[in-house]
């Protein structure tokens, strides 16, 4: 302890160092500065009851308490001491009023609804999106927030702060299941969300651009070969369409997820938009791509089509579009995506398949009478055959627009 009764200064508790023995640097009234000797600096205030029994209070570790803020703190517990009340007891008592309100807060029981349905329902990698979105959007004005002061009204306004009309309506359905799960907890008797459906501006689903005339796809063809892109973004544009998946999942793919014995693409359930682990049959075509591609990138990482600017990281979203429109197709013609519906439409209109069987190789939620949905199995064997039948069907799309 200090000999001088001067008060301390901001300097001299910045500056205290660690010694072998711990030691206190006193300010007034009391107050003292703990320096332990592993560095660690805490505010403590030492203090009698009315019998005499002394206590001390743990303010809080410097830097994150400053000067200013413990001699504050010390203010309002001599306060307290001076009303007959123990500073500790109250400062406990605080503290498990702080930890029972925290309980029913909009994230608190967001969290543990989210942990609900990943054990049951989501998969890793939807549960992580589902996270991003709650602290990105709705945890920053509604985290310490009880569920049962939240309004329409407050609610909508969080909302309102998203540009994104597609996002806000996933946010308020987000939200409606947030405070359903707090109702039937019984931490809730209403749900805001609900009391929003017709007040988001309506969200028009968007449509990408697809090519669906034989004729013009078989042009497009023509032209990828004639591309001067690299070869794995070639690679991956000529897969795009062949295996027509999401265009995250293709650029996404991993030399784990093939399975050279069963001619398989076999993409687990953390990488597929509705956490459903996926199948897709690697038709005499693709295998050969595949081929072709992997002395080149096997060997520098875990990625199919790695980005130019390192391996860690697969091609950017933006590669097979950027192609496309290297080749004179602009976005109100193809995009990446939109080989889902070029191959859904030919398939059906052209090839006369199955709807169910396109749907389910197109990784759609696809039920049968009862309503269950199909495994990731279902028509593996119709699917085989109509993935090489789409293959050889491009080949002579490509044939005749060559001649």
């Amino acid at each position: 302890m200090r000999n001088d009764a001067s008060p301390l200064t901001a300097t001299a508790v910045k500056n205290a160092q660690p010694k072998d023995k711990a030691y206190k640097l006193s300010d007034t009234g009391g107050l003292y500065l703990f320096v332990s000797p592993s560095g660690t600096k805490s505010w403590r205030y030492d203090f009698r009851l009315e019998g005499g029994q002394r206590r001390t209070l743990t303010i809080g570790r410097f830097p994150d308490i400053s000067l200013a803020d413990a001699r504050d703190a010390h203010r309002e517990a001599r306060g307290q001491l001076a009303k007959g009340t123990d500073p500790s007891a109250a400062k406990q008592a605080s503290k498990r009023a702080s930890t029972e309100a925290y309980k029913d807060s909009f994230k608190a029981i967001a969290l543990e609804w989210v942990d609900m349905m990943k054990g049951s329902k989501w998969g890793a990698g939807y549960s992580t999106r589902v996270l991003q979105r709650l602290e990105k959007h709705l945890f920053p004005l509604l985290r310490t927030r009880p569920v049962t002061e939240i309004t329409a009204q407050e609610l909508l306004t969080v909302l309102n702060r998203t540009r994104a009309v597609y996002t806000r309506h996933r946010l308020r359905g987000l939200a409606e299941q947030i405070f359903s799960y707090a109702i039937a907890t019984g931490r809730a008797h209403q749900n805001p969300a609900t009391q929003l459906k017709g007040a988001l501006p309506a969200h028009r689903t968007k449509h990408y651009a697809a090519i669906t005339d034989p004729a013009e796809l078989g042009r497009l063809l023509v032209e990828i070969d004639h591309t001067n892109r690299t070869p794995v973004v070639t690679a991956a544009l000529r897969l795009s369409i062949l295996l027509f998946q999401r265009p995250g999942e293709i650029r996404g793919m991993r030399w784990s997820e093939i399975n050279w014995e069963t001619s398989t693409w076999e993409i687990p359930e953390e990488r597929m938009k509705m956490n459903n682990a996926h199948i897709i049959y690697l038709c005499k075509q693709a295998l050969a791509i595949l081929e072709d591609l992997r002395p080149l990138t096997e060997h520098r990482g875990i990625y199919v089509f790695p980005g130019l600017r390192g391996a860690s990281r697969p091609i950017s979203s933006a590669a097979v579009g950027k192609a496309l429109r290297d080749m004179g197709y602009d976005k109100e013609t193809i995009t990446p995506h939109g080989f889902r519906a070029t191959a859904r439409t030919l398939l059906d209109e052209v090839l006369r398949r199955r709807v169910d069987v396109i749907e389910t190789q197109l990784a759609h939620m696809v039920r049968d009478p009862l309503r269950r949905a199909y495994n990731r199995t279902q028509y593996l064997e119709e699917r085989e055959d109509m993935m090489q039948m789409w293959a050889d069907y491009l080949d002579e799309l490509k044939r005749k627009a060559q001649k």
